[in-house]
């Protein structure tokens, strides 16, 4: 069976591993990653940074940037919204994540929340996430072949 938040989110990967950025650690990645825009030193303006990760990209494609990862959002909540038992891509969300983050050896949900931007809250205020997330968990010990403890 395919987990449809892995392929939502893989061709989400895809698209952002497409869109034209530049990562520079520095000076001399940072004037390769400028001329590789075309840019030369004094035209610094013409860029914005990407937060603190060592990104930058044009500052002609920031609409277009904000589209990519607001269209990004929309899809994947529509994909939460229609899922109205918890047992479709919401499980399949939590399994995917939940496996990432190492979930049988740590016994720790808090980073699988962190990466989904969810709290115990969220979780605790909407039985899909309830039913979704521990129908995860005890798929995952079933696999792991252990108690679930």
């Amino acid at each position: 069976m395919s987990n449809r938040y892995k392929i939502l989110r893989d061709r989400q990967q895809r698209e952002v591993n497409a869109f034209p950025f530049f990562f520079a650690f520095s000076e001399k990645q940072f004037t390769e990653g400028m001329k590789s825009f075309g840019l030369s030193a004094g035209e610094e303006s013409k860029l914005y940074s990407l937060g603190g990760t060592g990104g930058f990209y044009r500052r002609t494609d920031h609409d277009r940037l904000h589209e990519m990862f607001d269209r990004h959002a929309e899809e994947h909540q529509t994909a939460v919204d229609g899922d109205t038992t918890g047992e479709g891509y919401i499980y399949e969300m939590f399994s995917y994540e939940l496996a990432n983050h190492e979930y049988t050896y740590t016994n720790d949900i808090s980073s699988t929340l962190d990466a989904l931007g969810l709290t115990a809250e969220d979780i605790n205020a909407d039985k899909r996430f309830q039913r979704g997330l521990a129908k995860a968990i005890s798929a995952l010990w079933q696999t792991k072949g252990g108690d679930n403890i």
